[in-house]
């Protein structure tokens, strides 16, 4: 990443603040001269009954390193469930903090910062205890400064080390231990409140976050329909959209809804009947963003189907016009459909854009470099016989509107590949953009081992929605397995998908549009009501 996430930067200032909260760690390693080889801040940012939240700073007072690991023990059984500013392990009371890529450069002097949510019992005891690659910072008394002279009238300034805050009047003489006394009122902030209804979603760090600063996942459904209705003449969606079938996707406890679109129904092509295209088409599509706003979730407009004529390996078509998935996005429509759409909504940051539904450039091309190649940047791509307009493209079309929304770009091999994501990712000037992928039990990234390979290091830097989960068995035991593997690092996933199909091919989650489930649909539904009381 470029730049540190927004919310650590607030966290190191919330900690310089809260001296009441705070404990200045310093020490010396083995056999080492006076200087510390790390000085550790910890803060207790917020608490409350059974959790609070708290931030740790560590200054390099050694060598400059490339790469550091930070370790401690809790000392009463408080438990991390969720961490920033590094990557955040848990093993008994033991706690490692290891630098992402953007913060493995440690400078001497300089200080990296992490944020974490925990939960206590009993006792909120901060540890005493930190190493820095190893090397123990112990807990007793720190460094004898530098002298000075002995005040006389007027107070001297603290150091920089001073683990208090200064009152507002001076003490006459400097403290030289930390405060042992509670402060008079404890903290009982907790974290940021998320908001009411469908948020704002930005991007912090690895996390999707609402207006608040309030870590948001999205959790919910496709609805199918919009993407395919119209190019072949039979209306806007498949099956009600109305109040009635949007609200009963929210009983499930669904938090966001994902709507796939056409790009030629969208900018009104005459191969589309009139009734079904261009402003008929738009408006309809608002009507159902406006429904899922409504209902308090979160919508997602999707590109799925789009112009461009691709005969190779994998054709889902012959066809010119946007009837089938094609292996990438065409320069000729699909940069003008992101211009509109991102015009029409760029005034809502509740609505997210995904920006093509499922990439396959790797079945026309012969190796991945040129399959990433084409992915990213787009123009005359091997294999296929149309110019494609590349992720960057579409990011650039997006953000030259104004548009700030979230912008979601899906990997290689129909989304489900993200091996070399963070390595061709777009450049965003907006610096909101996460990962999408998919994932079916057919798929070739099918199981935990290709998910911790591929999928883990691109979630540790950036945020990332498995925008569709499914399994074509008419059961949920994949998709259990996903959901799980996702919810153990705080992930987003949507199911696939909200339309009454036979769910051995669909794969459909209803059978019904009031929200009756079909066997697959069970385990998402029952799920989701189990994650939201």
């Amino acid at each position: 990443m470029r730049h540190p996430p927004r919310l650590s930067a607030l966290l190191a200032g919330a900690a310089l603040t809260m001296a009441s909260t705070s404990l200045a760690v310093m020490g010396t390693a083995s056999g080492a001269a006076a200087e510390p080889v790390c000085t550790v801040e910890y803060s207790v940012v917020g608490q409350w009954a059974g959790g609070y939240q708290g931030a740790v700073t560590v200054t390099n007072n050694s060598a400059a390193l490339n790469g550091w690991s930070l370790g401690f023990a809790f000392p009463a059984g408080q438990v991390v469930s969720q961490g920033w500013g590094g990557k955040w392990s848990q093993s008994g009371a033991a706690v490692t903090v290891v630098n992402e890529s953007w913060n493995a450069a440690l400078a001497t002097g300089a200080k990296a910062t992490g944020g974490f949510i925990a939960s206590w019992t009993g006792a909120n005891t901060a540890p005493t205890a930190f190493t820095l690659n190893g090397a123990p910072c112990d807990t007793g008394a720190p460094p004898t400064p530098t002298p000075t002279p002995t005040p006389s009238t007027t107070a001297p300034t603290p150091t920089p080390t001073d683990p208090t805050t200064p009152p507002t009047t001076p003490p006459t003489t400097p403290p030289t231990t930390p405060p042992t006394t509670p402060p008079t009122t404890p903290p009982t902030s907790p974290p940021p409140t998320p908001v009411t209804g469908a948020p704002e979603l930005g991007v912090t760090g690895n996390k999707f976050t609402d207006q608040n600063g309030a870590v948001r996942r999205l959790l919910g459904v496709n609805r199918s329909g919009g993407e395919f209705m119209c190019v072949q003449g039979y209306g806007f969606f498949d099956g009600p959209v109305d109040d009635a079938s949007v609200k009963a996707i929210a009983d499930w406890k669904a938090n966001t809804v994902r709507i796939p679109l056409n790009e030629e129904c969208w900018l009104g092509l005459d191969n589309i009947k009139p009734e079904y295209r261009g402003t008929n088409y738009i408006n309809a599509v608002k009507d159902l963003v406006t429904k899922v706003l409504a209902h308090g979730m979160t919508p997602v407009v999707e590109l799925h189907w789009t112009h461009g004529q691709y005969t190779g390996n994998s054709a889902g078509c012959s066809d010119v016009h946007a009837s089938c998935q094609k292996p990438m996005p065409g320069a000729q429509y699909t940069p003008a459909f992101w211009t509109s759409v991102a015009n029409t909504f760029k005034n809502d940051k509740r609505v997210v854009f995904d920006l093509f539904n499922e990439p396959y450039p790797d079945r026309a091309t012969s190796t991945a470099t040129q399959a990433w190649s084409c992915w990213r940047d787009g123009g005359a791509c091997p294999g296929i016989g149309y110019e494609v307009a590349g992720m960057q493209d579409l990011v650039d079309a997006v953000r030259a509107t104004g548009a700030k929304n979230l912008v979601l770009v899906p990997g290689i091999a129909y989304s489900n590949d993200l091996s070399q994501w963070l390595t061709y990712r777009p450049t965003d000037p907006a610096e909101n953009l996460a990962a999408a992928w998919h994932v079916y039990n057919f798929n070739t990234c099918a199981d935990e081992t290709c998910w911790n390979n591929t999928l883990a290091p691109v979630a540790a830097e950036v945020p990332l929605l498995a925008g569709e989960i499914g399994e074509n068995t008419c059961g949920h035991a994949f998709i259990d397995r996903v959901m799980k593997w996702f919810d153990d690092r705080g992930l987003s996933y949507l199911g696939w998908t909200w339309n009454t199909w036979n769910c051995n091919s669909g794969p459909a989650l209803i059978s019904s549009y009031d929200g009756t489930p079909t066997a697959f649909g069970i385990g998402l539904r029952d799920h989701l009501r189990a994650l939201t009381p």
